[in-house]
């Protein structure tokens, strides 16, 4: 009998992650390569994409993990990118867009820090979407891969800011679904609560105390639910997944 679900489908993809270098990026960067897959991580910060890299490990001599150091709010950053992706993998198989920015309330801040979150975590989601269809298109398969918020849903004051942004992505992500189905691309939403990344302001103290109460994740376990929906036979699209702590309430 067929396996349903089988990380073996894993081994030779060529994944591109955003935010690649910190948190669930950095978890998903680790378990994919371990699990055969060629990777390029992005992160603003070279030194970070470094120790990423050292950190990654994989048995297969023949299994690439490249870092390329672009903010992912600008074009030609992007570009970069995707020149990478194309020149050391030879195109694309799954896009993970991850790279995000909290931020609070409409009340905080000014314009120009506003712009910068919206671009993080809306247009750099976009755009990447746009250049990985251009290689997805003309091979009539393709796996695009969102992190979004459970802050969609619960949508808690003084956030609005990020709020916005993730809820604009639960839009896009559906539309874009509809889009890109019947050209063989697969389309996929996970939503997190709490996840223990430099996006929670508590001390790592307080952190491991909520993990360990059960109030918030690990950054492993949102890249093993990632895995999970990469390791479906590919008829199977899993449209949206919600994980949360089981002691959060949202």
């Amino acid at each position: 009998m067929e396996k349903i679900s089988d990380t073996k489908r894993i081994a030779g993809k060529r994944i591109l992650i955003t935010g690649g270098t910190t948190g669930i990026g950095r978890a998903l960067a680790i378990k994919l390569a371990q699990l055969g897959a060629n990777i390029v991580i992005v992160g603003r910060h070279q030194d970070v994409i470094q120790e990423t890299l050292e950190e990654i490990k994989h048995d297969d001599s023949e299994t690439q993990v490249l870092g390329v150091a672009a903010d992912v709010s600008l074009q030609d950053d992007l570009e970069k990118v995707f020149m990478t992706v194309n020149e050391e993998l030879g195109g694309l198989d799954v896009l993970i867009n991850n790279a995000s920015l909290g931020f609070g309330s409409i009340t905080e801040g000014e314009y120009r820090d506003w712009e910068y979150i919206v671009k993080t975590n809306l247009m750099g989601y976009m755009a990447c979407s746009h250049y990985a269809l251009t290689a997805m298109v003309p091979q009539e398969k393709g796996h695009i891969i969102h992190i979004g918020s459970m802050s969609a849903v619960s949508r808690e004051d003084g956030s609005s800011v990020y709020v916005a942004t993730k809820s604009a992505l639960q839009g896009f992500s559906e539309s874009l679904r509809k889009e890109v189905n019947p050209k063989g691309i697969n389309v996929t939403l996970i939503e997190p609560g709490a996840v223990d990344t430099d996006m929670q302001e508590q001390s790592q103290e307080e952190k491991l105390k909520q993990i360990e109460a059960m109030e918030m994740l690990m950054a492993d376990d949102i890249a093993e639910s990632v895995i999970y929906v990469l390791a479906q036979h590919e008829r199977t699209s899993i449209v949206e997944l919600k994980i949360k702590p089981l002691k959060q309430i949202i």
